[in-house]
């Protein structure tokens, strides 16, 4: 009897993996965090019905017409103004409520739309820069600032007038001080603060 062993079978080298490609380490990496890769561009999560915000009906009157409309919960008033009405006048600054170019009147008293959710304004009276002035005639608050020079680039020019107009109403122009006071929510990057204190002034009747 043999005691030879049979030759046992050589078992072929296992060759070790190779380092992944960078472009396979960021599709599965992305794919891990819920998104895919699709021909070169990320794409999230698909976003089922029950994610997306639910819409409110609102009805307000802006410059004096009945508008009603069905919008996003989480819409402004200032991109309700701009991009469903059309008004463009309110300008979009800073958007956190810290310039006051987006100023308007909401049932005579001012507000930065751009921190005033629309949703909220069910049956209130809105008023922009376009609603101020009677057909060709302009209000005596945009008159002033043509008399005075009231202003340069003009991008905050809509919101100082609509700001200036509350600031009237509310009774803050007993004193150049007390209009600085009550106009300091309204930046003018252009520095023409002295010559909208004395617009503001001729509006009120103090010149």
């Amino acid at each position: 009897m043999s005691t030879e062993h049979p030759a046992e079978a050589e078992t072929p080298p296992v060759e070790p993996p190779s380092a992944p490609t960078r472009r396979a380490f960021i599709a599965t990496t992305t794919a891990a965090g819920g998104g895919a890769v699709v021909g070169g561009v990320v794409a999230g999560p698909p976003v089922h019905a029950a994610e997306v915000p639910p819409g409110s009906r609102v009805s307000l009157t802006v410059n004096g017409a009945r508008r009603t409309v069905t919008i996003d919960n989480r819409t402004s008033l200032l991109d309700l103004l701009r991009e469903h009405f059309g008004l463009t006048g309110s300008k979009k600054g800073c958007n956190a409520g810290a310039c006051g170019a987006c100023t308007v009147l909401v049932d005579g008293r001012r507000v930065n739309s751009c921190l005033t959710l629309a949703v909220r304004l069910e049956g209130a009276e809105v008023t922009t820069i376009e609603g101020l002035a009677k057909g060709d005639r302009l209000h005596p608050l945009q008159q002033a600032f043509i008399d005075q020079d009231a202003f340069q680039c003009g991008f905050c020019t809509p919101g100082q007038i609509v700001s200036g107009v509350g600031c009237i109403q509310e009774g803050h122009t007993g004193s150049a001080e007390e209009i600085r006071e009550w106009m300091s929510g309204n930046l003018c990057r252009c520095g023409c603060y002295v010559k909208i204190e004395r617009a503001v002034e001729q509006a009120a009747g103090r010149k």
